[in-house]
């Protein structure tokens, strides 16, 4: 096939305009339908090893994706098992799940041939062959649980159709062919059976720690739930550690998903609760329920988190997350989405997270930190914006006061924001340079939230700067969206795992209080409408009647960019350290 590079091929550097017509036309001629013959291409399905990460596409498990990433190779090798093949799919990736501006894979069938072939999707939905067939088929074979495919995409493929595979959410999308067609441009990708999943594609290369000979387990699980059948259910479950449970630390901990379940535990954390609370009530039913006790509320410390496709997290062989003994809570609450979009009834499970610990106590306890944004109002979105930027600073002056000479070192990071939430990055700052990227996801999802191990330890001194940036997309929003705990208001967070403990548990800002209140007089000077600013009217309403023209735009905007900043430099004991009103770095 002389449009396929070889398997072992590098991405090459991209072409010039001119050449890349030539090669367009080149491409267009040879390549228009690669034609395979699925049944006669021979090779054995790789080992299962071969492939460590696997999720299912879609709710049924009809469509199974496991994947490998090769660094050396700039690569990622696809195997894709078909349960139950019709007349072809589609398989790919695009910004935010949408099967419109898609970079596809398609095997079809007119019901005597099938073909394969790399595509693109225009901004209508209507499907074209790509004249650069980046999306190589190595291998096809049928076995008695379906048909496998195996095939390999670079990260970059200098083709301005194809997707850059990058580090942090990628949303994969998939279309099942249940007719036969004639062509490629005949598929109606509007009319077929498709959906969304969403995944950390390029996991980092880490080698995992030896375990300790001592190491036990102990499984957090929902015991035989009823999944409801709704499209959405949070499942709470209480549990407790033993009476006079001692100091312990957590090395490492993994999803247990009951056989069948696969497709419809979407992710899960554990949560232990607050120790000021001598108790908690037992509690086994949906997060949501008026039956649920208010102090559950009270378990929020996060100990384990999983989302579909992720493996098992491993802590560095020098740290440990602490549990169990003095001033530590007994309680732990165990949170589970499932994702059940074909309503099934009936359904039990008793999935949860497996937690591997140990006596002998590691080096260093690991610690959580929060960065970003202050859960407050004075945080907000205008409506109707596609891109707006939101910063939170951890500055020079918390970090000169709350971190050891020595540094600490950030080996993991989970990133958060509610609905409006678009793209999350964290960069380190130091002597008023940005010096690395601590974590970045381009195609955050509010719906793919994990703890994810960093490709590299990031070191963390006293004076250096951490700031989060997070991007909104309010175009569905006709009032401002401003900053707090509930879900139609916005979050900007990195809860970062790092070791020695220290503490210093958020390290986080608002701009400062006054100056917004000189923006609603600035609104008011400058608009017919006024803006209430009553001493009883809270915040919140003071956004609500704000008239969003360009004018209060791009000012709320540049006060955000400019204006002195209230600095949240905060102990576990919820004391601050002594660092307030600064000016932005």
């Amino acid at each position: 096939l002389p449009s396929m590079q070889t398997s072992g091929s590098k991405p090459c550097p991209c072409p010039s305009f001119k050449l890349r017509e030539v090669a367009s036309m080149y491409f267009t001629m040879i390549a228009v339908f690669l034609v395979i013959l699925v049944v006669a291409l021979q090779g054995s399905v790789p080992r299962g090893s071969d492939f460590p990460y696997k999720v299912p596409l879609d709710p049924q498990g009809l469509l199974e994706l496991s994947w490998n990433v090769s660094y050396p190779e700039q690569a990622v090798h696809f195997q894709l098992l078909v349960r139950d093949l019709q007349f072809g799919l589609l398989f790919g990736m695009s910004d935010r799940g949408e099967f419109e501006n898609a970079d596809l894979a398609v095997l079809w069938s007119d019901g005597h041939n099938s073909y394969f072939g790399d595509a693109w999707s225009d901004a209508k939905g209507q499907l074209h062959m790509d004249s650069q067939q980046d999306y190589q088929l190595l291998r096809a074979r049928r076995a008695p649980e379906g048909l496998y495919l195996l095939f390999r995409r670079a990260f970059s493929t200098c083709d301005p159709k194809d997707y850059l595979i990058e580090d942090g959410t990628v949303h994969l999308i998939y279309g099942i062919l249940e007719k036969p067609v004639h062509s490629l441009q005949a598929i109606n990708i509007s009319a077929i059976h498709r959906g969304l999943q969403r995944v950390q594609l390029l996991k980092p290369n880490i080698t995992t720690p030896e375990l300790p000979s001592d190491m036990k387990t102990m499984e957090i699980r929902a015991p035989d739930v009823v999944i409801p059948s709704q499209k959405t259910t949070y499942w709470c479950y209480m549990a407790e550690l033993p009476d006079s449970f001692p100091k312990h630390h957590i090395i490492m901990y993994e999803p247990v998903i009951t056989a069948g379940n696969e497709a419809l535990v979407h992710h899960m954390e554990v949560f232990q609760c607050a120790a000021e609370f001598d108790s908690f009530p037992h509690y086994n039913g949906p997060c949501d329920s008026k039956m649920k006790p208010e102090r559950l509320n009270y378990c929020r410390h996060v100990l384990a988190a999983w989302a579909m496709g992720a493996q098992a997290f491993y802590y560095p062989e020098e740290a440990g997350l602490a549990f169990g003994g003095p001033g530590s809570s007994r309680y732990l609450r165990l949170e589970i989405h499932y994702h059940n979009p074909l309503v099934f009834k009936g359904r039990r499970d008793s999935s949860g997270i497996r937690l591997y610990y140990t006596a002998t106590l590691r080096r260093y306890d690991a610690g959580i930190m929060e960065l970003g944004l202050v859960y407050t109002p004075v945080m907000a979105i205008p409506p109707g914006e596609d891109a707006f930027i939101l910063t939170g600073y951890c500055t020079d002056k918390c970090t000169q006061l709350a971190l050891p000479a020595a540094g600490i070192r950030i080996f993991a990071s989970q990133l958060h924001t509610h609905l409006a939430g678009r793209k999350v990055v964290t960069v380190l700052s130091r002597d008023g340079r940005e010096r690395q990227v601590v974590n970045a996801d381009g195609h955050y999802s509010p719906h793919f939230q994990e703890i994810r191990m960093l490709k590299e330890v990031v070191a963390v001194f006293p004076g250096d700067e951490l700031i989060t940036s997070c991007t909104y997309n309010t175009e569905d929003q006709s009032r401002a969206t401003v900053g707090g705990f509930g879900i139609l208001e916005e979050m900007c967070v990195n809860y970062v795992h790092y070791y020695p403990q220290t503490q210093l548990e958020l390290c986080k800002s608002a701009v400062d209080p006054g100056y917004l209140h000189r923006y609603f007089n600035l609104v008011n000077r400058f608009n017919d409408e006024e803006v209430c600013m009553c001493p009883q009217v809270s915040v919140p309403q003071q956004f609500f009647s704000v008239p969003w023209n360009t004018f209060n735009r791009d000012v709320l905007k540049s006060l955000y960019g400019f204006a002195p900043i209230s600095m949240h430099c905060n102990k576990s004991s919820a004391i601050r350290f002594p660092v307030r009103i600064a000016s932005q770095p």
